[in-house]
């Protein structure tokens, strides 16, 4: 069966509540799932339908027309209604349909229309079908017999985005009452999850794995730890909407960047919760007497310059809730006990050292990033094999940093992405073209860097700024010879350097066996305008020496401690 292509219909689907039933019941549920696989895949196929994707018991199908989908939809759905099951494993199967325009590689389909028709399938229930309105204008007038459509009104699906118009489709042979669906406009599914004005690109693989952390019984408080830009608020959104019906008691964003007094943090999170300080008792033994009763999720957004506060907060009710979860991003973690930490990387990057086409530069997340950015901006900007290679270095020399992405992208309105590029020696001064409606530190790439530098005391200031004299990375002997002196004795050079990578200012990779240390791109520039501010960039350089070892290679070493280094300098 061919594969369509272009503006696909998609059905997904799963079995609701397919992980109890494994768990009670598990040579039942393997039969019974050889049964659901072997009478979907024979529907769809029957209908002219590709499977493209099984994860478990989902089924990933695509359709090249809407009514065909629809058609296969029923039939399966029908079936599933007609087979025997036994009593203990009867299986009850969600589905979405969605239409839209996607690309197809590897036998894969990639695009928002593949994330909405997975987001949902998601707000459904067992034996239920739910159409996008996209679909619906492509069946309203080829609907199978005795089929209708019954209007769900608007919901915001748990990308966050725009909301979406969604139907049920109705049989007389299949139920038609079914609980609210499981969005986030459901009144039943309390919490306060900001609407988001942009979509949400990449990072499948981090949802998957923070969500099965969230979800684990063994993780209650879970901090997502990078450097600023990189992602942290929106991907804890992300999760948080896609465990909503997980925690019956609400999930609850408590943003904390305008919060300037440690003071203000608990009775934030108070207010947000609707709990008043008993006259007997401190705010947070109030906190925690209300919340242990609950179940609920809290997002503790941007700690890093609350970080006693948060983590006073964070102790208390994992002492004293035990049904309570709490996801915290920011750039240092808390160091508490239980805590679970989740290092966030920069988005995918291509390599730009090899030839890229228009194909394979779609496979990386910076990539699908920024195009998607500047489409907002420049909606006939275009990935072409004449400007693939410079996309690839932009997104490269900007660390794969979502908000740099954004930022640059942002430039695509006025400037060819050739000469963005071209540009980005001067950075600090070309992206400055943030959303109005952002916070401040996020309207430019250096406010976004202020932000975090403002946070390190004076030797870590010190420290990070000569770092940038290493352009390849640096060990640690290395940066004990350079960077000490002054204000930094060699001793405290590896307390110091540890405090730049608990902030996530600095990177640690192991290279055989040995700690190899490195400052991206972006944070680099910025260090090394610092380092001249201090008036220290020649000082420094001029403690790298040279001299020629027993096989000739030029080494060098630092003047004043005469121990060998490798340079990778200015």
């Amino acid at each position: 069966m061919a594969q369509p292509i272009g503006t696909v219909s998609f059905l997904f689907t799963d079995i609701q509540g397919s992980s109890s039933l494994w768990e009670n019941h598990p040579e039942e549920m393997r039969a019974a799932l050889a049964k659901h696989d072997a009478l979907m895949r024979e529907v769809i196929e029957n209908n002219e339908g590709y499977v493209f994707k099984t994860v478990g018991d989902a089924f990933c199908a695509a359709f090249a027309t809407a009514p065909v989908a629809i058609t296969a939809a029923l039939e399966a759905q029908l079936a599933l209604q007609a087979e025997p099951w036994r009593p203990e494993t009867i299986l009850k199967v969600r589905m979405g349909l969605h239409t839209g325009a996607v690309e197809h590689r590897d036998d894969d389909y990639f695009g928002p229309p593949v994330n909405r028709v997975a987001r949902l399938m998601s707000v459904g229930h067992g034996n239920q079908i739910l159409v996008s309105a996209a679909t619906q204008e492509l069946i309203r007038d080829q609907l199978p017999l005795h089929a209708e459509l019954l209007s769900m009104g608007a919901h915001r699906l748990k990308d966050l985005a725009r909301s979406e118009e969604i139907y049920q489709l109705q049989h007389p042979d299949l139920p038609t009452h079914f609980p609210p669906l499981k969005s986030l406009s459901n009144p039943e599914l309390p919490n306060n999850l900001p609407l988001q004005l942009t979509s949400f690109i990449g990072r499948e693989k981090e949802t998957a794995e923070v969500g099965r952390l969230l979800s684990s019984s063994t993780t209650r408080l879970l901090t997502l730890s990078a450097s600023g830009g990189t992602g942290k608020t929106r991907l804890a959104l992300q999760v948080a909407a896609d465990c909503l019906d997980e925690f019956p008691d609400g999930v609850w964003f408590v943003e904390l960047a305008g919060c300037v007094e440690p003071s203000l943090v608990a009775p934030l999170v108070a207010s947000l919760l609707h709990i008043s300080e008993a006259s007997d008792s401190t705010l947070l033994q109030t906190l925690a007497k209300a919340l242990k009763p609950r179940r609920l999720l809290l997002i503790l957004d941007n700690c890093e310059h609350l970080l006693s506060a948060c983590s006073e907060l964070a102790n208390v009710l994992l002492r004293n809730c035990p049904n309570v979860s709490i996801l915290a991003s920011s750039r240092e973690a808390m160091n508490l006990s239980g805590e679970t930490v989740y290092p966030l990387r920069a988005l995918a990057l291509p390599d730009p050292k090899k030839k890229h086409s228009i194909q394979s530069l779609a496979q990386f997340d910076a990539v699908r990033l920024f195009l998607d950015r500047a489409l907002a901006v420049r909606p006939d900007f275009a990935v072409t094999n004449e400007n693939a290679a410079a996309v690839a270095q932009l997104c490269h020399r900007l660390d794969g940093i979502p908000l740099a992405l954004e930022l640059a992208a942002a430039r695509i309105r006025s400037l060819p992405v050739e000469e963005i590029n071209g540009r980005l020696d001067n950075r600090f001064r070309l992206l400055t073209g943030g959303s109005r409606n952002a916070l401040p530190r996020q309207q430019t790439l250096r406010a976004l860097i202020d932000w975090s530098y403002d946070l390190l005391n004076e030797q870590e200031k010190r420290l990070f700024a000569r770092l940038s004299v290493f352009s390849g990375g640096w060990t640690l002997s290395a940066a004990e010879a350079i960077c000490s002196g002054g204000v930094i004795e060699e001793w405290e050079t590896f307390d110091l350097l540890t405090a730049l990578l608990d902030k996530s200012l600095a990177v640690s990779d192991a290279e055989g066996g040995e700690a190899r240390y490195r400052l991206l791109e972006t944070l680099r520039e910025y260090s090394r305008e610092k380092l001249m501010e201090m008036n220290e960039a020649e000082a420094i350089a001029d403690r790298f020496v040279p001299f020629v070892d027993n096989s000739g290679k030029t080494m060098y070493y630092a003047k004043d401690h005469r121990r060998p280094v490798n340079k990778e300098t200015l």
